[in-house]
């Protein structure tokens, strides 16, 4: 197998920190050319956080792409210079207003879409995690929603929560718990 080579590359659309798109025209391996579209994204963060109740802290919010609400976990985009912890920590403090004494546990870093984006998705799992009041962006309106973590897993399996990163996330963290027990 070989990689494609990239002939020439230009952004097109250029709204960093969010997104950017490039047109790379491509030449394969079997001497084709064409134009293949890449979008750059700054990575990302998630966290599974439970209370001390073994309740997750979930958000509701408006997603515009799909036309509609989704039930999800916290997370967001890292900003510069932070690293993928410290910007879990914030995402989840931010959205929730939960924060946890204890280390966020470290669940696995995964590419979103490598086949068309550049980022990668790191996954934390808070626990113990204590309420406070919540910070959201100027352009975020969530509704925090807790739930029982057992409830959340039953939704998870019939197919309602549809989220894929916190879909996996959620795997991750049973996977942990399973292997660990909560601290």
């Amino acid at each position: 197998m070989h990689r494609w080579q990239v002939l020439q590359s230009q952004v097109v659309v250029d709204n960093w920190p969010y997104t950017r798109t490039r047109r790379d025209l491509v030449r394969l391996p079997n001497g084709d050319e064409f134009s293949f579209f890449v979008q750059e994204y700054s990575d990302w963060v998630n966290a599974v956080v439970l209370t001390t109740e073994r309740q997750i802290v979930l958000v509701r919010q408006y997603r515009h792409a799909i036309g509609d609400f989704v039930l999800e976990i916290p997370g967001g985009m890292i900003e510069g210079g932070e690293t993928p912890v410290a910007a879990a920590t914030r995402e989840v403090a931010e959205e929730t207003g939960y924060t946890s004494v204890l280390e966020p546990i470290f669940l696995g870093r995964f590419w979103p879409n490598p086949a068309a984006e550049t980022n990668q998705v790191s996954s934390f799992l808070f626990v113990q995690a204590a309420a406070g009041a919540p910070r959201p962006d100027r352009t975020e309106e969530l509704e925090q929603v807790l739930m029982d973590f057992d409830a959340y897993g039953a939704l998870v399996k019939e197919g309602r929560i549809r989220h894929m990163f916190s879909v996996l996330a959620y795997y991750r963290a049973c996977e942990h718990l399973s292997e660990h027990g909560t601290p």
